[in-house]
């Protein structure tokens, strides 16, 4: 089954270049291109629900009309809304920290190699945080010592329940799908949810995701 990719950039060079680089691969289809973050709105808002509906949009940051942070925004408040992955010149902290805030899955470079951006759509395409190297740091808490731990800070103080769920969520299940999983409800799994940034110290949804994506390599 064909991975349908929208690319949003302001710069046509650009989108032609990608285009013609993931073009060459057999699993993705690039189904459309958007100027800016307004059209790329309103074409995933055309594609929802049909057979061409869009599966993940590559998306710029830094866009006349609407950026890509609040486009991401936008697409994301829409029901079944696609993947986002980020995909930008610029790896200002700041703008990570937005991107990621905004909902976006992942954060490459636009040096990065045509195949490790395919790999990337693919891999946010299954629900997988996908960051490029350095960037994974800028989004995650630094611990207080530079030294390399073992064991994340709160980690043993999850129970296996809270274990379980942090595993899906790095998968890219969502609450309720969380929930049918483990035969919980959603507002269990919610409590579930707060606990479990609270014991690891974590921000946010997306955080928990990337400790649950690391944990999963390493084990």
């Amino acid at each position: 089954m064909s991975i349908n990719v929208l690319l949003v950039d302001d710069q046509a060079i650009l989108r032609q270049g990608l285009r013609a680089l993931l073009s060459l691969e057999d699993d993705i289809t690039i189904m459309g291109e958007a100027n800016n973050g307004r059209e790329a709105v309103a074409l995933v808002q055309r594609s929802l629900g049909s057979s061409d509906s869009v599966d993940v949009v590559l998306m710029d940051i830094r866009m006349p009309v609407m950026d890509g942070v609040a486009a991401t925004r936008e697409i994301l408040r829409q029901h079944d809304s696609p993947k986002i992955l980020m995909l930008t010149t610029f790896d200002d902290d700041e703008l990570v920290q937005q991107a990621v805030q905004s909902g976006a899955m992942g954060y490459l470079l636009k040096d990065t190699p045509s195949e490790e951006v395919a790999q990337a759509i693919r891999a946010v395409h299954r629900g997988y945080a996908q960051f490029g190297p350095g960037i994974f740091q800028k989004v995650m808490p630094q611990p207080a010592s530079t030294a390399k731990q073992s064991v994340l800070p709160g980690w043993d103080e999850l129970t296996p329940r809270e274990r379980d769920v942090l595993a899906l969520i790095g998968k890219g299940a969502n609450n309720r799908e969380i929930a049918q999983a483990l035969f919980l409800s959603e507002g269990t799994v919610k409590n579930h949810v707060t606990s479990i940034l609270s014991r690891l110290g974590l921000r946010d949804r997306t955080q928990a995701a990337l400790i649950a994506a690391e944990r999963m390599k390493e084990e």
